[in-house]
Formats: structure tokens, sequence, C-alpha cells
């Protein structure tokens, strides 16, 4: 007796994708999707993983060269004539983008935006198409008024809905979600692998999600194919990949996101860097270096709620002590950032105030420029932190510029890259920013914060944008930081294994208050706030330990 086959979606065969200059992004990928699984598709940026999903519908530059087999139920999208391919668009198989903001048409109302699919290909009676809108919307979990609502006037997680529910319209059988959850909150991911695995199991789909986050792929798909320059290293179990990884870089992309509770991870941080860790002995603060006392902003709100106060910041009181880590975590909209930037003097307090090293931060132009030589942000996304039309010398040299420090420029430029690690300094120092990878980019920036010899750094989600490995190597030249400089940090972050990572404690920020301050060790194990629970639940299985507490992504107050 035969075993019956599950009929495959997608199928690949030898598929290879060469761009002009002999770059071979795909070699040779035999890889296939059957009907109703969950592939996750693992890699960092560059191994060729967008190349190989985009290539399905042929999204590629026109200067690519495929070359193999893409067989979409049976039917080689490679030699499709165009209008077969348009109609397989969307109507077959459609794409979940990275970025929602920048996927979304922002002068547009998403409804429309939802209803286009369906116009250009005919799938519904136009006099039913807004009837269809708010039913893709209830499955993505949206009430039916969001589809008046224009895309800046969502969420992240909202955005991101919504491109599920435009990828929905016209009722593919395969689904490929590129990054779908990259920079979003830890309960809000969980919230979207929640809605798409529902999704999967209600409609019967193929989907392929595209991650460097093997904790998401390993709790949401069947099987799990790495990817590394250009090749499938490994492909298997979800479960065995992420458990029991055989290939180096899948080894590699594992250690990258520690498990909370794993001592092994403790102020050690996946890094190939010869510098290595620093010893792993916790250190001992010294005196309180910033502290908040009793801080309040508020914000008066416009338009439509005019007259109404939003409670950004509500009574924080906060320390961070010299040589100390402390990383400050909450979901988007927990007033973290509002609170960073009261820190640094960009945001005046309503009541309340900032003090650094016994002294309250002051208000006047010369006071606060004094006072951020010793207080130096380092943002989040690198690529629009640099202005690309600058090189690293002149990026570095910018704030010893504006703020006239004495001295021999070009020394303290070298001083400040070599700090950073971006060595040998005369190669890095007339290299524009698009010239570098994202792990430099964002050297680059620290190298620009060292340069004026602060005491302290504020990290606004210092790794979120990069790919696994630089993750943990800016998070260990971080410690490294510490260890040689004594520099003290506020990390900003909704990464609770960045601070499980390298942070000394650990505040939690909800709805403008801190709810819980303490070790990282005991706040990570034992959180006494059910909002700190429920971020902790909120992780994938994979990267927590299993602990007795409610499994569940509820907030509460």
């Amino acid at each position: 007796m035969t075993a019956l086959t599950t009929p495959a979606v997608l199928e690949m065969r030898d598929l290879r994708v060469t761009y002009p200059g002999g770059i071979q992004a795909v070699r040779g990928v035999d890889l296939t999707v059957p009907a109703g699984q969950v592939l996750g598709l693992a890699g960092e940026s560059g191994c060729g993983k967008s190349t190989l999903a985009m290539s399905v519908l042929r999204l590629l530059p026109k200067d690519a060269d495929i070359t193999g087999e893409i067989l979409l139920d049976g039917e080689d999208t490679r030699t499709m004539m165009w209008g077969r391919l348009r109609a397989v668009r969307w109507a077959s198989a459609s794409v979940v983008f990275q970025g929602a903001m920048h996927a979304l048409n922002p002068v547009r109302r998403v409804g429309h935006q939802i209803a286009e699919p369906m116009r250009l290909h005919a799938t519904v009676d136009p006099a039913r198409i807004p009837a269809r809108v708010a039913e893709l919307l209830a499955q993505v979990e949206l009430p039916a008024d969001k589809a008046d609502a224009y895309p800046h006037e969502l969420s992240g997680g909202q955005k991101q809905r919504v491109m599920i529910a435009m990828a929905l319209a016209c009722e593919p059988r395969l689904v490929i979600a590129d990054e779908p959850t990259t920079a979003l909150d830890v309960v809000v991911q969980a919230q979207v692998l929640t809605l798409l695995t529902r999704l999967v199991a209600d409609h019967g789909i193929s989907l392929v999600m595209i991650s460097h986050d093997m904790s998401v792929l390993g709790s949401t798909c069947e099987r799990v194919a790495v990817m590394y320059q250009g090749e499938i290293v490994e492909l298997g179990a979800a479960h065995t990949v992420v458990t029991e990884p055989q290939h180096p870089h899948t080894k590699a992309l594992v250690a990258a996101f520690p498990t909370i509770g794993d001592t092994e991870s403790r102020y050690a941080p996946a890094t190939t860097n010869p510098a290595g860790l620093p010893q792993r002995s916790t250190p001992t603060p010294g005196d309180v270096l910033l502290r908040t006392e009793a801080l309040h902003v508020d914000f008066h709100r416009h338009g439509r709620h005019r007259g109404g106060v939003t409670h950004a910041v509500a009574g924080v009181d906060l320390e961070v002590r010299r040589g100390e880590i402390v990383a400050l975590v909450g979901q988007s909209g927990s007033g973290k950032t509002t609170l960073a930037r009261t820190v640094l003097g960009l945001q005046h307090p309503t009541s309340g105030r900032v003090v650094f090293d016994g002294t309250p931060v002051p208000h006047t132009s010369r006071g606060l420029r004094d006072y951020r030589r010793q207080v130096q942000l380092v943002l989040q996304d690198p690529a629009s932190a640099l202005n690309p039309r600058h090189s690293v010398y002149e990026a570095v040299a910018e704030g010893l510029r504006i703020h006239r420090v004495p001295g021999d420029e070009r020394d303290q430029v070298a001083a400040a890259l070599e700090a950073a690690e971006l060595r040998p300094v005369e190669r890095f120092m007339p290299v524009l920013p698009h010239q570098l990878s994202g792990g430099q980019r964002q050297r680059v920036v620290i190298a620009g914060a060292l340069a004026l010899n602060p005491r302290l750094l504020v990290a606004d989600e210092p790794v979120a944008s990069l790919d696994a490995s630089v993750r943990g190597e800016i998070l260990a030249l971080l410690l490294r930081l510490r260890a040689d400089l004594g520099l003290a940090a506020l990390v900003i972050t909704h990464d609770l294994g960045l601070a499980w990572n390298i942070a000394d404690r650990v505040a939690v920020m909800y709805r403008g208050r801190l709810v819980e301050v303490g070790d990282v060790e005991q706040v990570l194990h034992e959180p006494r706030h059910e909002y700190t629970r429920s971020l902790l639940a909120a992780l994938p299985a994979i990267a927590r330990q299993d602990r007795d507490q409610p499994k569940t992504g509820t907030i509460v107050d």
C-alpha cells in the first residue's frame, strides 16, 4: 500500500540566481513546501533568503539571471507569460513585506489598500468589496472601522496585520512572510505569530516564514531551512534544527538569541571577536551616576481628542550607577523612549527632575551642551543616524567640533574608532556609510559617542535592526567598554534576551510607570508583577526556560 503524500504548493529545483558581476545570490537550491505547511527560512542579511523568496513571483530586478525551476502548483513561474504571472500574483501566492510602514501607501486609507488586489484581479463582486474588507480585518483581529484609518494612525502591530489582510485578500494558497515580526515588541510579536499560525490552520494555506531569529522559527514552523552564502546548509524538523543544530552557521544563529534563565549566556553574548568577553564575574557598581526623581512627562492631545492628557512618564524613580548596565524594557508606547529623551534633556519634564552626578540637569543651552558631553545617545537605526554624504571620519569628528573639544582632532577620531573596534582605523576613516555593513555602521555611531569621553551611554534599541551574529558583536562591545572604560549604560529595549545577556539590573515600564525594578536574575526568574510575567510568557517557547507561571500574553494593570 502506497503512503499518501501531501501535494507540494511550491517546489524549487536547482534554483540559481545570479546578479550582474557574477554575484551568485542563490546556488542550486532544492526546496519543497507542501500544502498547509509552515516552512521557516533562516539566515543573515546577504545569505540569499529574500532573493530566494522574491524569485517565486519574479519580484527580483530585471538584471537578475534565474535558472532552474520554480513550480507553483506545478506551474513554472520562471517561464510564465506576463499575463499569467500577473494573474498568479496575489491570487495564488502573495507576500507580507518586512517594513509595513514602507510597504503601505501613506496617503491612502488602509481599506482601499486591502481592496486593491481584489479590484485588480476581479475576485470579488465590486458591490461586496467593502464587506470583504471588513471580513479580512476581522480575520486579522482588527475592528472594521480601521478600514478608514491611514497607516500613520496605526501601531506597528496593526500595520503588520493590515499587510497580512492584504496578502489574504485573494485567498492565495501560498503566503511568503519576510521578517514579519522584526522590530515589533515581544507581545505584539507573539500576537502576530499566533495570528499567522491560526490562519494557516483555518485556511489550509502554506506559509514561508523568513527570519534570522531561530526562536521565532522554532516555535512557529514545522520545518526550518537554514541558508548560508546562497545554499541550504541545514534542513529538518524545526525543533530539531533549533535544539540540535548541526551546521556551524546554524549553531551561531541559535546562540545569538539566548534562552532566558540559561546561566551560560549570562554576560556572554555570542561573539567571534578575538577580543573575547570580559570576566563574567558580576561587576560591582559604584555610586549613583544618574537618578530620576518623581519624573512626570505629560502631553496634551490635539485633534479629535483635544483637551485630553497623555501621561507618558508617570512618577518614575530610576537609578543608574557608575559602571552599571541597566536595561529599560517594555512594549512600544510604554514611555521608555520619552523617559530616555527626558534624561538626555531633549524633553522637558512636567514635574520632577533628572540628577546627574549629584547635580540637577540644567535647562539652559550651554548647560545642556556641557551635560551632553558626558551623556551620549546611541540611536536604533545606524543607517538613519549617519549622514550618507559624510565619511566615517566626518561622522565621528562632528561631536568634537560641536563641543569644541581641544586637542588633535585626528588623534581623537582614531582613538574613538579604536575603542569601537573599527580596525585598522586608517582604512575606515574615508569610507562612506553605504560601504559598511550594518554592524560596522553601528560601531561608527558608538565611536561618535565615545569621541567625547562620556560617562554614560543611553542606547535606544541598539541591536534591533541588526543581524543575529552582529547583535552579539555589538553587545559584547558594550560589555568590553564597560570593563575597559568604566562606562555606564541605560539600554532601552523590548528584547528581554538582551537584558539577560548584558544587563546588571532591569527596569520594567508599563503605561508610563516602572512596575518592577531589580537584578536581572530576580526579575526575569521570579517576576513579581503580572505585566512582567506577561512579557516573559509572550516569548517564543524556545527562548525561555519553563517556569511555573501563567503562559498568557494578556496584559494587565
